[in-house]
């Protein structure tokens, strides 16, 4: 019981980096019909403009551990929005009209520059990420010891995915993007600018994958500049897993795959780990190809 719990709340912490990663996939899918395969390369840039912030602006001389993290995470996840406005605006604006198969080819090529624009700048060696960031204690729960960190990152994961459906279901912009996300010829006949929303979408998901990409840094405290195809393949299946263009699928997704893993790897086998989410992802493309709650959540309103 003692495993079952200490893989439960592993899985949860690391199926919430998912989800984050898989919202940014769904949000961009949900509007524009298209899968950002440069999603896990904004993650990965995330990840590496957090190490370099926090060890140039000498963040721990003047502010507590919780304090850096929080001042960290919002300048990595406004660093990275930026990243994204611009990806969208060279990448995919011009190709709109296109061929869809051009902005696939544009999304690959996008990723490739990012990845190697990172092993360029910072090299292919690991980096290392401080370890007295975060207190690498334990809190005593249920008669177990669980680490404080994991339940940190499950905890802001949970707030940032809560954050994001409360946006989107209740604020103006949110209903501008499920409109669009619906008919973008009738959105346009409402008076909303589409551009401007693609453009809102384009920094919202970075900005979430940015903020797993640093989540990952100090949770497994090294990073590498390819760690976004593996990221960002599995937070695709999360994605599909819970129902690409569904935002509540997403969140779903990404935690269920999450626990998924941290199962196989305790009950089967660690080296089997990454092949059990991909034979998640088959078996929902055979059973449900639409997902466990629907393709687009925005046909259901």
């Amino acid at each position: 019981m003692e495993l079952f719990i200490q893989q439960l709340t592993n899985g949860l912490a690391v199926g919430g980096i998912y989800a984050l990663i898989a919202l940014g996939y769904t949000m961009v899918y949900g509007v524009l019909k298209l899968i950002n395969f440069a999603h896990g390369d904004l993650f990965t840039i995330g990840a590496y403009l957090g190490l370099t912030l926090l060890t140039t602006l000498g963040l721990t001389n003047y502010l507590g551990p919780f304090g850096v993290v929080i001042v960290l995470a919002l300048m990595v996840m406004g660093l990275v929005a930026i990243v994204g406005a611009a990806l969208e605006r060279v990448a995919y604006r011009p190709l709109r009209q296109s061929h869809r198969l051009s902005a696939v080819v544009s999304a690959l090529g996008a990723s490739i520059f990012f990845q190697n624009a990172v092993m360029l700048i910072y090299g292919a060696r690991y980096k290392v990420y401080p370890h007295d960031i975060l207190p690498r204690t334990a809190i005593h729960i249920f008669g177990l010891d669980i680490p404080l960190i994991r339940l940190l990152m499950l905890l802001t994961s949970i707030v940032m995915m809560i954050g994001l459906y409360l946006f989107i279901q209740r604020t103006k912009i949110g209903t501008a993007i499920r409109a669009a996300a619906i008919d973008q010829g009738a959105a346009k006949l409402m008076g909303i600018n589409v551009d401007r929303v693609i453009m809102i979408v384009f920094l919202i998901g970075p900005a979430l994958g940015g903020a797993a990409g640093l989540m990952v840094g100090l949770y497994y405290g090294q990073i590498n500049f390819t760690m976004g195809w593996l990221y960002g393949l599995k937070a695709f299946t999360a994605a599909i897993l819970g129902g690409i263009g569904n935002i509540p699928g997403a969140m779903v997704g990404g935690l269920l795959l999450g626990v998924i893993e941290a199962m196989g790897a305790a009950y089967i086998s660690i080296a089997w780990k990454d092949a059990i989410a991909f034979c998640v992802l088959i078996i929902i493309l055979i059973v449900r190809p639409t997902g466990l709650l629907g393709e687009r959540v925005a046909e259901k309103i």
